[in-house]
């Protein structure tokens, strides 16, 4: 399967202050999802983007939108018999694992401001996948087992876990779901946190400490570039609480991207060959 011809572009909305980092991993998560939809027109727009380096999100917008104005007239022009483009010249996919207020207020704010048509998604979770991503974070920093299935243990695995979000606990309430499918996964406790609020993320590690866990661990409900520098090291540091990596560019990242982009869009997977049920 390829991306529709002349299809709306997907745009990565990338929050917090752009870095070299930040741009690797944007450009990763894309990466994904072309390997998944070849042919994709996808860019990446950044919240405090400098319109140089790093290109702002409404700025990036308004090019989708001349773009696509010039592919119209650049085929009348040859004579082609080309119907006039409708729709959203765009679709804005968050780079945001839960919601953030705050964030989505100012890439509605981006949207406004680039005056084009454009579609904006939710964030990307709640999400199996997610909880999968969490799941493997933790097994990469030796704080679970990578298989329940598997009968030895891990020294260092954590017996509760304290599942941190951004944005308040509006992000809280929804990184509920997420973490009963983590707990699931590994047979352990688990409860979100709020890394902005203060005293959050120790609140809840004491409530598992009280409930009987001895060992737990932080796992950052956040893809990464949304989190304030310091702040997970500082949370985990106050709860005495190991830590995984942020969810990054993990595949399913990038997957959850594509499948935003497309659902908006009512474009249908197609199925493998052999793959219809018998």
């Amino acid at each position: 399967m390829v991306a529709p011809e002349g299809a709306a572009a997907l745009v990565l909305a990338v929050p917090g202050p752009p870095t070299s980092a930040t741009r690797s991993l944007a450009e990763e998560v894309i990466s994904i999802a072309r390997s998944e939809l070849p042919g994709l027109n996808a860019r990446i727009g950044y919240l405090d983007g400098d319109d140089a380096e790093y290109p702002a999100l409404s700025a990036v917008l308004t090019h989708c939108a001349a773009e696509r104005v010039a592919r119209f007239e650049q085929a009348q022009a040859a004579g082609r018999e080309v119907a006039e483009p409708e729709g959203p010249s765009a679709v804005v996919v968050p780079l945001l694992a839960g919601p953030d207020s705050a964030l989505i207020r100012r890439i509605r704010q981006a949207v406004m401001d680039s005056g084009t048509q454009v579609e904006l998604t939710d964030v990307l979770g709640p999400h199996p996948l997610l909880a999968e991503a969490l799941h493997v974070r933790l097994s990469e920093a030796g704080l679970a087992r990578a298989d329940r299935a598997r009968l030895f243990t891990v020294a260092t695995a954590a017996d509760g876990i304290v599942l941190a979000t951004v944005g308040g606990n509006e992000a809280v309430q929804a990184a509920g779901i997420t973490g009963m499918l983590l707990a699931a996964r590994l047979a352990v406790p688990v409860m979100a946190a709020a890394l902005d609020v203060e005293g959050s993320v120790a609140s809840v590690a004491e409530q598992l400490t009280g409930s009987g866990s001895a060992q737990l661990a932080v796992a950052p409900y956040l893809v990464g570039p949304e989190m304030a520098e310091g702040l997970l090291d500082a949370a985990a540091k106050e709860a005495g609480c190991a830590t995984a990596e942020p969810l990054g560019a993990y595949p399913a990242i990038g997957k959850l991207v594509l499948s935003m982009y497309m659902t908006t869009l009512g474009i249908t997977p197609v199925a493998p060959q052999g793959a219809q049920a018998r």
